[in-house]
């Protein structure tokens, strides 16, 4: 009974903590004393009530639009939407800050940080890369405007870890087709992975495919544009060999070197015949 009664006394506390708490903030909104509304916005920033703080700052852009604190009132603005975790938001709010304010203080970090959004929003490897490239790009700024920022290093981490999405994302683009045995369309998606990223981590199985679809391309054609093919074939078998002579996938290769190379040669003493 007594823990109960505990229990029931703390919860009544609390909701009349909370309930004084709806009814000072709710002073605060309907304020016209805009510096008073100003201190208030950024206590509860500081306190990390950011709902709260980006309900006052919203209002306090227009007020103090035009005056030399305006720059400071959206950056607080932005840092309170990406305290929601509202990333889409906060880094259009970053930008327009760059855009209006280019020679303010915050300038330079708002600039990190419509890399910083772009980056918390970059979706899976499989899902659509555009938001990674725009994290890149607005990181890659952040760097050439301020080189000897300290953030610097942190940017280019960020950058490595994107890029090396990409490199994956382009990976399994490529693999896709070569795993649904649409081998043409596998040549094409895999020689630009391989020119788009040609340090690709991925580089040896990218390579791999790339001859195995276009070996399997060759026997499957037409008889017209087999001997093309089982050339282009044998010339990924070579390039292949030369880049990983130790590779695990030497063994299996070799049957599309002897394959190919019969063909060719057949076709060879065919013409000679003729």
């Amino acid at each position: 009974m007594f823990k109960k009664m505990r229990i029931l006394g703390i919860s009544i506390v609390l909701l009349a903590t909370f309930l004084i708490s709806c009814s000072d903030f709710n002073k605060v909104v309907k304020s016209s004393d805009y510096e008073f509304k100003y201190k208030k916005a950024v206590e509860y920033y500081e306190d990390g009530e950011y709902v709260r703080a980006g309900t006052l700052f919203k209002e306090l852009v227009t007020i103090f639009r035009g005056t030399s604190r305006a720059d400071e009132i959206y950056y607080y603005y932005a840092k309170s939407t990406m305290g929601q975790k509202d990333y889409l938001m906060a880094g259009h709010y970053f930008k327009s800050l760059v855009n209006e304010f280019p020679l303010s203080e915050y300038a330079e970090e708002a600039q990190f940080m419509i890399g910083y959004c772009s980056y918390l929003q970059s979706p899976k490897p499989r899902l659509d890369q555009q938001v990674t490239q725009e994290a890149i790009d607005a990181l890659q700024l952040y760097i050439n405007l301020y080189p000897f920022s300290e953030r610097v290093d942190e940017a280019n981490r960020l950058i490595d870890e994107l890029e090396d999405k990409l490199v994956y994302k382009s990976y399994l683009s490529a693999k896709l087709y070569y795993d649904f045995e649409q081998y043409k369309a596998a040549v094409v998606a895999l020689s630009n992975s391989l020119e788009k990223f040609p340090d690709s981590k991925y580089r040896e199985d990218l390579k791999y495919m790339l001859l195995k679809s276009k070996y399997l391309l060759a026997t499957r054609s037409i008889s017209d544009k087999q001997e093309d093919r089982f050339s282009s074939a044998l010339d990924e078998y070579f390039a292949f060999i030369d880049e990983y002579p130790n590779s695990k996938y030497n063994k299996e290769i070799e049957k599309y070197y002897e394959k190919a190379t019969e063909y060719l040669h057949y076709k060879e003493e065919t013409t000679i015949d003729e």
